[in-house]
Order: structure tokens, then sequence, then C-alpha cells
């Protein structure tokens, strides 16, 4: 059985990265992860490209947990699983955790070979009420 895979998007590509780079050194390779960031230009910013690109290569059966930093990114997740179909999007979640903190939970919690249901609780626990 696979593991959730775990998509970081943030305005900034260094905030992505550091963020993936925690994950995987506290979690190992276990869990299918991929970021991205930045807008095409090299500014701040989010594509749907990349998001799309990003969920693709953390592509997991299980499905795919997203965490976001910024309504920019949320609103530009939302139109890359839109775009991916249905069969896809159904095993989609962005979680409303923060990035940091949430990635590292969620990908925690993937690694015991949760279920994305799970996966997105436990990353929004961190979440304030």
């Amino acid at each position: 059985m696979s593991n959730v895979g775990i998509v970081i998007v943030s305005h900034s590509p260094l905030v992505a990265e550091g963020a993936a780079d925690m994950v995987r050194q506290m979690v190992g390779d276990e869990v299918p992860l991929a970021w991205c960031g930045g807008d095409p230009g090299g500014g701040l910013g989010t594509s749907v490209e990349a998001i799309m690109q990003a969920i693709e290569r953390a592509w997991s059966e299980a499905g795919v947990a997203i965490l976001v930093d910024l309504g920019g990114a949320e609103t530009n997740s939302e139109m890359a699983i839109e775009m991916l179909g249905a069969n896809k999007a159904g095993r989609i979640a962005i979680c409303n955790a923060p990035v940091v903190e949430g990635a590292v939970m969620a990908a925690t919690e993937a690694s015991g070979g949760a279920s994305l249901a799970e996966v997105r609780a436990t990353a929004e626990e961190l979440s304030p009420a």
C-alpha cells in the first residue's frame, strides 16, 4: 500500500524548499513529497502549472495532501486540482494548517500508512480554533 503524498505550495520557493527539506529530514523517503513556489518570472507568487506538476510528482493512489502558505496559493491549488480532473481531484485535499508544522505532521502521519482523511485531520489539528 502506498502512503499519502505531500505537496508544499508557497509564494516563496525558498520557503517551500525549506519546508520540504525539513519534512524529508524528519520523515525520510517513505512519503512522496514535492514542493513549488514563486511565480514563473522568479518573483513571489504561485503558478497553477507548477502546482499541477508538484501534485504529479507526489502522486499516490492513497491521495495527496497540499499545504499552502497564503490565500493565493490555496486558490491556485484549487484551480490545479480542478484541472487534473475528477478522478484525481477526489483524492486530493488542501489542508487548513500552518505550512511547516502542518507538512511535518501530515508527512509523519502519512508515513505510518494513514488515510488522506487522517493525514488532513492531523495537519489541521494545528490550526487555531
